[in-house]
Parts: C-alpha cells; structure tokens; sequence
C-alpha cells in the first residue's frame, strides 16, 4: 500500500512540475518575444501596352504574377498620344494604393516614360522591348536611329476626320514583323485583334523622362523588328538600367513569346 502511494505521489509531482515548466516556458516566450517588422506590401504591377497590341498581350505574364502572390493590372492605352496617353495611365494610378511598378511594352514604354509626379509612389519602371526617350525625342525618331526596323512598309493607314491616321500592321505581315516567334495560330488571332496607334504618336516629342529619378530595368529582344536592337541598348544604356536582359531570339512580342524571362526581371524589379 506504502509503495503504491509513493508511485502515485511521484507521477503526481512529475505532472505538475511538467505543467509549472510548460506554463512558464510560455510565458517567457509570451513576454520576451521581439516582433519583426511587418512584411512590406507587394508592389502593384501596372502592365501598359503598346501599339498593334492590347491588354490581353500581357495574359501570360499576369498568370505567372499572380502565381506570385502579385496584383496585376493591365492598362487600357488610348494609342492617341504621348501625354493624353499618360494622362489616362496617372488617372488609372490614382485609385492604386501602394507602391507600383510600371512596366511598358514598345510605344507603351514612351507613356511610361512621362508618367506624373501625382501618381502613387512609383518604385521601378520595366521596359519590355519598349521606348524610353529623352526630353524631347518621339518614338518614331529612336526607331530610325539605327538601321533594322522593318515597319514602316507594313503599315496600313486608315485617315481620320482630323487629318491624322490610325496605323495598323497588314494581318498578311503581322507575324513576320510583330511575333515572328509566337505559333502562327495565336499570331493570326493577335493581327485581327490588334489596336491601331495614331500616326501622331509615334511622333510626338516626350516630355522629361521618369527614368532620370525612378530606376529602370530593361529587357531587349534581339530579333526585333519595331524597335532595332541596337536601339534598345542605347536606351537601357542612357537611362542607367539597373538590370538589362537580352533574349537573343525573342520578337517584338516577347511578352507572349518568353514571358517567363518577363516576369523574372519585372520580379527583380519589384524585390
């Protein structure tokens, strides 16, 4: 009997000595414990188009975004002209909260380019075989700059009331010039969706650049046919890119084409 008790004594002892230690160990962890900071919010990407193109040429990389954890926007560009273009894109800005990244694609890179000090805090811009002028210089102009480009004479105008016109690349023309790397099927379904840009755009002189005070990154498509590639680096090169990728074989369309390599660096941006 004398030696049961004795057993049950010391389980009894054991228990609560466990549950003081536990309930101690916890309350130190409790009133010792260092919060870290809070994790900073991912940055907004902004996805802006450009000409011969619209939103939905951003699906593949909005996919990947959101596999991220991102929040993706794929801006609507009017195409009419530099600053009423970038006019609507600070509009759109304002009801982002947070930080942005705004990434351009070819002629979307010139809107990019003059985006406003009133929009959201802008943490990096992208330029995705894009425009990035100088004060002054019209997208038309860095396309002439060096030899390449083949645009021009697969171009067809459609006049308009003011006198100016809107540009469309020929449907027979699209994928050699445009997304010569993108399967013929989808090509064929991006010339008879695509957006004509004002002739008057691409002429339009820019105002001062956002990639004086904003840091850039850049991606060059060495088989591009809009914007020669000689072009792209002297651009990147001007604006202090942070971080330049050159994919070798990739269109103009690269976006479509490679957009795994896209979202890699819009990610370095956003980091």
């Amino acid at each position: 009997m004398h030696t049961l008790m004795h057993r049950f004594t010391v389980r009894i002892t054991a228990l609560l000595t466990a549950l003081v230690v536990a309930a101690g160990l916890a309350l130190f962890g409790t009133s010792n414990a260092v919060a870290g900071p809070p994790a900073a919010p991912k940055p907004t990407i902004v996805l802006v188009h450009g000409a011969f193109a619209d939103g939905a040429g951003w699906a593949p990389v909005i996919e990947r975004l959101q596999r991220r954890g991102f929040t993706a926007v794929a801006v609507a560009n009017p195409l009419r002209g530099v600053r009423e273009d970038a006019d609507a894109l600070d509009a759109r800005l304002a009801g982002i909260d947070g930080p942005v990244v705004l990434v351009g694609h070819s002629y979307g890179g010139a809107v990019i380019t003059n985006v406003k000090a009133r929009s959201p805090k802008i943490k990096a811009l992208v330029y995705v075989a894009a425009f990035a002028p100088a004060d002054g210089e019209a997208a038309a102009q860095l396309a002439g700059k060096y030899p390449g480009s083949t645009l021009g004479v697969t171009l067809a105008p459609v006049a308009l009331p003011d006198g100016s016109n809107d540009l469309y690349i020929k449907p027979s023309l699209f994928r050699q010039q445009f997304a010569a790397d993108v399967p013929a099927r989808q090509a064929a379904l991006m010339a008879s969706t695509q957006r004509p840009i004002r002739d008057t755009a691409l002429g339009e002189a820019s105002g001062k650049p956002a990639w004086a005070n904003i840091p850039s990154w850049f991606l060059l498509a060495g088989a591009d046919n809009n914007i020669p590639l000689r072009a792209q680096k002297f651009m990147a090169e001007r604006a202090g890119s942070r971080g330049t990728v050159t994919v070798e074989e990739a269109s103009h369309a690269v976006a479509v084409s490679r957009p795994d390599t896209v979202v890699k660096l819009i990610v370095r941006a956003a980091d």
